[in-house]
C-alpha cells in the first residue's frame, strides 16, 4: 500500500478591480479656475450693459433747425424748435435755455430742417457789413454758372459788351471791368430762368453795379477759394 501523501491546492483568490488612477492636479484646479473666468466675464458683460443703459437715458433738450436756413440769414423763433437728445460730448449742441440768446444772429452755414443746431452754426455778423451795400442783380440764364450759387459765395461781377469800361471803377484798357462781390441772397428763377440775386459790395461801388445791373449787361463769376483774399 502506497504512502504517498496529496495536498490540495488553496484556491485562488478572485482578482479584485483595479483602482481608478487619481486625477492630474492641473485637470483639478482647471475646472474652479474657468468657473471663476467665466463669472468674471459675466460680471463685466453686465457692468458695460449698464453702462450703456445709464448713457442712453442721459437726454437733454436742444435746439434743432425748423426751417431752412441760408447762410448770414437772420434767425427767428419760428426757425427752431427742441427737441431730446441723448448726450454727446463731441456734438456741442445749443441747449433750449439758450433759445432767446440765438434768436437775432445769423446763420453761418446752410442749415437744413432736424440739423442739431451747435454754436459755430451761428454768428454775430451780418453778411452786409457796415461800409458794405446791398445790390440786387437780375440775371438770366448765361448770365451767371449752371452750378447754384449759395449765400457767402464770393464773385465778381463782370461788365459784358455794351458797357463802357473807362467808367467803372478798377477797369484798365483792353479789359472788362469787374467788382467783387459777395452772394447774400439767392431767390426763386421764374418761368423764364431769370433769377434775382443780391449781394454786398463797397459801399463806393454800390451805384456803379446798379447802374450797371440796370442795363442787363453783367455776368456774374464764381472765384475758386484760392482766389479769394
Amino acid at each position: 500500500m502506497s504512502n504517498t501523501k496529496t495536498r490540495s491546492v488553496p484556491e485562488q483568490a478572485a482578482p479584485t478591480a483595479a483602482a481608478p488612477a487619481p486625477k492630474p492636479v492641473n485637470a483639478r484646479r482647471r475646472r474652479p479656475a474657468l468657473i471663476g473666468l467665466s463669472v468674471a466675464l459675466i460680471a463685466v458683460g453686465g457692468l458695460i450693459g449698464a453702462m450703456t443703459l445709464t448713457a442712453a437715458g442721459q437726454r437733454e433738450d436742444v435746439l434743432v433747425v425748423a426751417k431752412p436756413l441760408a447762410f448770414g440769414q437772420v434767425i427767428t423763433r419760428g426757425d427752431l424748435a427742441v427737441a431730446s437728445i441723448s448726450l454727446d460730448p463731441a456734438l456741442k449742441p445749443v441747449g433750449a435755455g439758450r433759445l432767446d440768446s440765438i434768436i437775432g444772429k445769423h446763420a453761418s452755414a446752410q442749415l437744413l430742417p432736424g440739423t442739431t443746431l451747435t454754436q459755430a452754426d451761428v454768428t454775430s455778423d451780418s453778411l452786409v457789413q457796415p461800409g458794405q451795400q446791398l445790390v440786387g442783380l437780375l440775371v438770366k440764364p448765361g448770365q451767371l454758372p449752371t452750378t447754384t450759387l449759395v449765400p457767402g459765395e464770393k464773385v465778381l461781377i463782370v461788365s459784358t459788351p455794351g458797357q463802357n469800361p473807362a467808367t467803372d471803377t478798377g477797369a484798365s484798357a483792353g479789359a472788362p471791368s469787374t467788382l467783387p462781390a459777395q452772394v447774400v441772397r439767392v431767390g426763386t428763377a421764374d418761368s423764364s430762368g431769370n433769377l434775382t440775386v443780391d449781394v454786398s459790395v463797397d459801399a463806393n461801388a454800390g451805384a456803379t453795379l446798379a447802374a450797371r445791373a440796370s442795363t442787363g449787361n453783367i455776368a456774374i463769376i464764381v472765384q475758386s477759394p484760392s482766389a479769394v483774399g
